[in-house]
């Protein structure tokens, strides 16, 4: 068997800067009658790293990840990534009801419709 054994940058040698990684988060959109679910995948990042901004039609997300780093690297394939996707939303987005929660690396946004935008059922009436 042929040993594998980690290799360490040789002593002096100059690193190259990483670069921040921008990433498309994966999304799933679901409607009903009352609201817009938006899922998206965000791994590795914290709530207080996420900002989500609602403004004139258009969502915007954007979420970073930064990676731990206790001690000289030896070996780095993981980095730091930045999350950002952008939507065109509906006009009748109740904007001051939008909830967002973040678990398990999944930001779950609920963006409610407002009253005048839900389905009605109109009685008839007669003789």
């Amino acid at each position: 068997m042929e040993s594998k054994n980690l290799q360490t940058k040789e002593k002096g040698a100059v690193g190259t800067p990483r670069k921040v990684q921008s990433v498309m988060p994966l999304v799933d959109i679901f409607e009903n009658d009352d609201e817009i679910l938006l899922h998206a995948e965000m791994p590795g990042v914290t709530k207080d790293a996420v900002k989500i901004n609602i403004d004139n039609g258009n969502l915007s997300l954007f979420g970073m990840r930064k990676a731990g780093r206790d001690g000289a690297p030896s070996w780095e394939e993981f980095g730091d990534v930045e999350f950002q996707r952008a939507f065109a939303v509906p006009q009748n987005i109740d904007v001051a009801k939008v909830k967002a929660e973040l678990k398990d690396g999944i930001l779950c946004l609920h963006l409610p419709k407002s009253e005048s935008a839900k389905p009605k059922t109109i009685e008839i009436s007669g003789s």
